[in-house]
């Protein structure tokens, strides 16, 4: 498919299309024929997203977002200043995370609970499977969420000898039918991993500057790539980040959007149980058990999560 900039026709009447990269304010758009536009947005209230269906208006050399079709769900983050969204209408989220560099659990559950709260499927990938002994200990921190019922898979994006097994071969049938955003912190290797699964990524990257008239828009921060011809299966490649904010999250929900949480919070006396300190408390009856479904470390995490976001905004 090629990114053309005044291939999509240059009627006036409104088109069907979808948001397959952004930058800054404006977006590609591609037609269901698979041709592409520049557009941008009319007005604040129509700012699309990676995976926006939307309704656009050919102009001369670029495009108008004349409307964004309702979205199934939209995958972000909110710290107290600004809101970074990733993407819109996800099947799933792939959160990718390494054996070595030691990966943060912090970030991996802030990933989660933004996931759940969207309802978006969420998968672990772990890689550098064949960095034996990291992977071990990584593997290992990786329980209680297998426990929970998160899908957590090995990879070796870049494997080490011949050593099979654990690469990508269980992949690309997991993303197959969907639309999947990768998501994870710089060192992962998620830049690998998309080389891998797309192996057409810099081709079409460059495709995309091209469109963009070589560099009269910013620089693409997020953008799709279609996995088969039939344009059933997409990956959505994102910036990696460093911090991820919940503030869009309620304090009194977040241990909805923690199962390991929630299966106790059911057994709790007081409706509105903050899990901290009340008497009764299903969640704090479990983790004081001598042995708990709920670890130390996570309990912890919701501890500091729930005090984040009680916080009064600052601004």
């Amino acid at each position: 498919m090629k990114a053309a900039r005044a291939s999509a026709g240059t009627g006036a009447t409104p088109q069907d299309g979808l948001v397959i990269a952004s930058f800054g304010r404006h977006v590609l758009v591609e037609t269901p024929q698979g041709e592409r536009r520049i557009c941008h947005p009319r007005g604040k209230k129509n700012q699309a997203v990676v995976g926006d269906r939307v309704r656009w208006q050919a102009s001369e050399d670029e495009g108008t977002i004349e409307q964004v079709q309702e979205r199934r769900n939209l995958f972000y983050r909110q710290d107290e200043l600004r809101t970074k969204s990733f993407a819109a209408n996800l099947d799933r989220v792939l959160i990718l995370i390494a054996a070595e560099p030691e990966f943060s659990e912090s970030q991996l559950t802030r990933a989660l609970v933004a996931a759940e709260a969207e309802r978006i499927r969420p998968l672990i990938a772990l890689n550098k499977s064949d960095l034996k002994e990291p992977f071990a200990r990584a593997w290992a921190r990786l329980g209680a969420y297998r426990d929970m019922g998160y899908e957590v898979l090995p990879l070796a994006v870049h494997p080490a000898g011949d050593g099979p097994g654990k690469s990508l071969a269980d992949l690309p049938e997991r993303l197959a039918g969907h639309t999947t955003l990768v998501l994870g912190p710089s060192g992962a290797g998620k830049s690998s991993l998309v080389n891998r699964l797309v192996p057409a990524a810099r081709v079409l990257t460059a495709e995309i500057s091209q469109a963009l008239n070589s560099g009269k828009h910013t620089t693409t921060s997020t953008t799709l790539y279609w996995l088969d011809e039939a344009r059933q299966s997409a990956l959505i490649d994102s910036p990696g980040f460093q911090e991820f904010g919940l503030h869009h999250i309620p304090a009194m929900q977040l241990a909805q959007l923690m199962p390991d949480l929630w299966a106790h919070a059911q057994d709790c006396r007081f409706h509105n149980c903050t899990h901290l300190h009340e008497p009764g408390c299903g969640v704090i009856t479990e983790v004081q058990a001598d042995v708990s479904r709920i670890s130390p470390q996570r309990y912890r995490l919701y501890r500091e999560l729930f005090d984040e976001l009680s916080q009064p905004p600052r601004y």
